[in-house]
């Protein structure tokens, strides 16, 4: 007897365009002994905070680099920055891993690789 296979509701995830990794993966709090709790931001996290608070790119400008609808990136943003705070205030490591995205780079090279076969 077959088991039953699981099917995913909804739309499928839309891959968020990403221009670079990280420096590190991993920020933790100094001076605080014993195990910490973790907050894990996934890539589009990072880059959306990156694009927007670091950078300064307006969220329409923001979100049409990453690929996605302004709402999708105002949610994004949300997101990580409750994450973040929560990390500073309570004194957690900020692990940086994860996510549904695509590298830019790596589709600028793949669209070179395919109009050298055509």
């Amino acid at each position: 007897m077959k088991k039953p296979t699981l099917q995913t509701r909804g739309r499928p995830r839309k891959k968020k365009i990403i221009h670079g990794q990280p420096c590190s993966d991993h920020f933790s709090p100094k001076g605080r002994p014993g195990e910490l709790e973790e907050v894990v931001l996934n890539i589009e996290e990072y880059e959306a905070i990156r694009l927007q608070d670091l950078l300064c790119e307006s969220q329409k400008k923001a979100a049409q680099l990453m690929g996605i609808s302004q709402q999708s990136f105002s949610r994004i943003v949300r997101q990580a920055r409750k994450k973040i705070a929560d990390a500073i205030v309570n004194a957690k490591i900020i692990r940086i891993e994860g996510g549904d995205f695509v590298n830019k780079r790596t589709m600028d090279v793949a669209k070179k690789l395919r109009r050298k076969e055509s």
